[in-house]
């Protein structure tokens, strides 16, 4: 067992670390403010989810006036509630945006000249896909990039130009255009695991599963307030009287992507002077300001015919030039790389028990992704295959269970994970997919079942899916969070975990149209898409058998009580 390891567990069960020249506190609670320990570096702390350093520094500024006060834990580290606010914000508009599309996105691929009126689903499919597909190409980069500049510049380049995007959408009248908006929206989004990523950092293991909760809580507003926006703003001048009224009549998906890029923009503006870096190496850079004015001056000289200012050439005693003083780039104007000890291989991030996670997690979105789609295909489709909803009993028993996990993720997920643990809450969540993806095939079979009881075991169906998408998306994050082998590594590997996400919403939405639609009108053909995921959530059941982290985690928390004990008998444990 790892130092390492045994660290994140002493932690988890009292609230300090005491090193050589560090007197100890005479009780269990956090370090007082200002202490040896907050000067520790990172390494020397030894958590694996982030800097300790840096998350004493936020704890007590917020405890102390004017920071914005903290959330506190009645067993643990307090939470920094001001940081938690603006990741959650950040959080809440850009799911609002991406979840805007989805209710007009059927209705504008039909408007195309390219799209067949018997193929919408497909090309519809196609669209939804592409901007998976880009992201999957994209995240790893954008993870190790906030490894190596910060957090907050990647957040705030990433929310620029996605609100361009969402801009540009708006005024797409044909397929090539959509699909080519969607790839650039995907290439430069990657906001979702550096959240995470900050999340991690601004936490212990103390708090984390309590902070990691409200994510999955925020994404089940954002499936809520996105169709909103989506659904409401279409069209909404169907009789031109105006210049403005003709732009939107011509342009009738114009206006809830204007919505979509002014939430952005606010996004960006409370980021920019709200979001603290979590990054503890970036601390040593530049303030973000100068370092942008830095790399616009770069940018701008190096494309100039004279010789860059920033690379400072000195003349010798007889007045030739001494290129020996040439400075360097990192040195003149250091904007991407601040100071780092050995770079970190992907090998070694790349563990068996990391690859492990990665390939569950891959199933666990593909049928996540692939639920979602084929929900509304098969509640709207005709008999025998679909069941003959209307569009408000489809929205509407959506909507009550996505508030039922809510509630759940709010108020019973943190009690049982504490109780059983992340690994068997992430089984528990692969079993929730098998139950729930079996169970809607013979949900109405009957076609003179009384509406009442279809409403029941479809509204069962979903609700049983919606506790378990909530439950294994936290699970996945936090485990990803406590096994980063280093603290500078986290971004990157929560850009694997983007990455290997956006291959299962990239391949889930074409998959399972293509698969309802080769089962269409036939009976018993609704079993062909609803079994086909439902095996493939079997297999990353069985897959999740190959966890250990249970059992480690079991071993670190004797171990830790029994070093517990001796502390109360000696007074002090040395690390």
């Amino acid at each position: 067992m790892t130092g390492r390891t045994l660290l994140q567990r002493r932690q988890s069960s009292y609230h300090y670390q005491t090193f050589p020249g560090v007197v100890p506190p005479s009780n269990r609670g956090r370090p007082p403010p200002h202490s040896k320990l907050n000067s520790g570096s990172p390494d020397a702390i030894g958590i694996g989810s982030g800097s300790s350093s840096l998350r004493s520094m936020r704890n007590d500024g917020n405890n102390g006036g004017g920071g914005g006060g903290g959330s506190e834990n009645s067993s643990g580290t307090p939470i920094p509630r001001r940081q938690l606010i603006i990741l959650a914000v950040i959080s809440l508009a850009e799911q609002t945006a991406l979840n805007s599309i989805s209710p007009y996105l059927p209705e504008m691929a039909a408007t195309f000249p390219e799209v067949d009126e018997g193929r919408v689903g497909l090309y519809v499919g196609i669209i939804a896909s592409s901007f998976a597909a880009a992201q999957f190409a994209t995240n790893v980069f954008w993870g190790r990039l906030s490894d190596r500049i910060g957090r907050k510049p990647v957040i705030l380049m990433g929310t620029f130009l996605t609100s361009l995007c969402f801009l540009a959408f708006g005024f797409c009248r044909t397929l090539t255009q959509a699909i080519t908006v969607q790839v650039l929206m995907g290439l430069v989004n990657a906001n979702a695991g550096v959240v995470s990523t900050v999340l991690g950092e601004i936490t212990d293991k103390s708090n984390q599963t309590s902070a990691f909760a409200w994510l999955p809580i925020i994404y089940g507003l954002g499936a809520i307030t996105g169709p909103i926006v989506g659904g409401l703003l279409v069209d909404p001048a169907p009789n031109p009287s105006g210049p403005i009224s003709h732009l939107f009549h011509k342009y009738p998906y114009l206006l809830p992507n204007i919505v979509a890029f002014g939430l952005l923009l606010v996004d960006l503006v409370m980021s920019l002077f709200m979001l603290d870096e979590s990054l503890a190496e970036a601390q040593d850079l530049p303030p973000l300001g100068e370092r942008v004015r830095c790399l616009f001056t770069w940018l701008w000289q190096f494309s100039a015919s004279y010789w860059p200012s920033y690379l400072r050439v000195g003349r010798s005693a007889d007045g030739e030039i001494d290129g020996s003083s040439r400075e360097t780039l990192a040195e003149a104007c250091p904007v991407f790389m601040p100071e780092r000890g050995e770079e970190v291989s992907y090998r070694e991030i790349l563990v068996p028990q990391i690859v492990y996670l990665l390939i569950t997690y891959t199933l666990f979105n593909l049928n996540n992704i692939a639920f979602n789609s084929l929900y509304p295909i098969y509640a709207s489709g005709p008999r025998p295959s679909g069941r003959e909803l209307s569009p408000k009993e489809i929205g509407l028993l959506l909507s009550l269970s996505g508030a039922a996990g809510i509630v759940f993720q709010a108020f019973l997920f943190t009690p049982i994970e504490r109780r059983v643990g992340n690994v068997w809450c992430y089984r528990l969540a692969f079993l929730g997919f098998v139950l729930a993806f079996f169970a809607m095939p013979l949900v109405g079979v009957n076609a003179s079942s009384p509406k009442a009881l279809i409403w029941t075991q479809l509204g069962g169906a979903l609700l049983v899916k919606s506790i378990a998408a909530v439950t294994g998306l936290t699970c996945a994050m936090l485990l990803v969070t406590n096994a980063s082998p280093k603290p500078s590594t986290l971004g990157t590997l929560n850009g694997f975990l983007q990455t290997v996400s956006a291959a299962g919403r990239a391949i889930g939405p074409f998959a399972s149209g293509a698969l309802f639609t080769a089962g269409f009108q036939k009976k018993g053909g609704e079993w062909l898409a609803w079994g086909t995921f439902g095996g493939i959530a079997a297999v990353g059941l069985g897959l999740s058998f190959a966890l250990r982290w249970k059992e480690l985690e079991g071993e670190d928390g004797e171990e830790a009580t029994a070093l517990l004990g001796a502390e109360d008998r000696g007074g002090r444990s040395e690390t």
